[in-house]
């Protein structure tokens, strides 16, 4: 079996040692991605999971570390879009602008 293959029985079955390697984003999990396209995809699936602005922003500074300007960032949401449905791309655009430091500023919402 192939280390992804096990990597996806490992997670499917709740093994807790691969879980967390995972959420660690150790390297060796990241199946051969490199920095950036790995920080563009986990950009990504915070924007389409509703993520919070923190969440979003630690993000963003992650991504930022690897030489990624806000263009690309700003790009993945538009490349989200068609996945999470018009009303997540507009949410997340909203949070994805706060954690881009850009002003916002929506009535009746507190910008989390």
């Amino acid at each position: 079996m192939t280390a992804d293959r096990r990597l996806l029985r490992d997670l499917a079955e709740h093994n807790e040692r691969s879980v967390r390697a995972v959420l660690a984003s150790e390297p060796e999990v990241r199946g051969g991605l490199d920095r950036e396209t790995f920080a563009l995809v986990r950009l990504s699936a915070l924007l389409a999971t509703d993520a919070t602005t923190d969440s979003l922003r630690w993000a963003v500074d992650e991504a930022a570390t690897t030489g990624i300007d806000d263009a690309a960032l700003a790009q993945v949401l538009v490349s989200t879009a068609p996945a999470a449905g018009a009303a997540q791309a507009v949410a997340s655009a909203a949070r994805l602008a706060l954690a881009l430091g850009v002003d916002v500023e929506i009535e009746g919402w507190d910008g989390t």
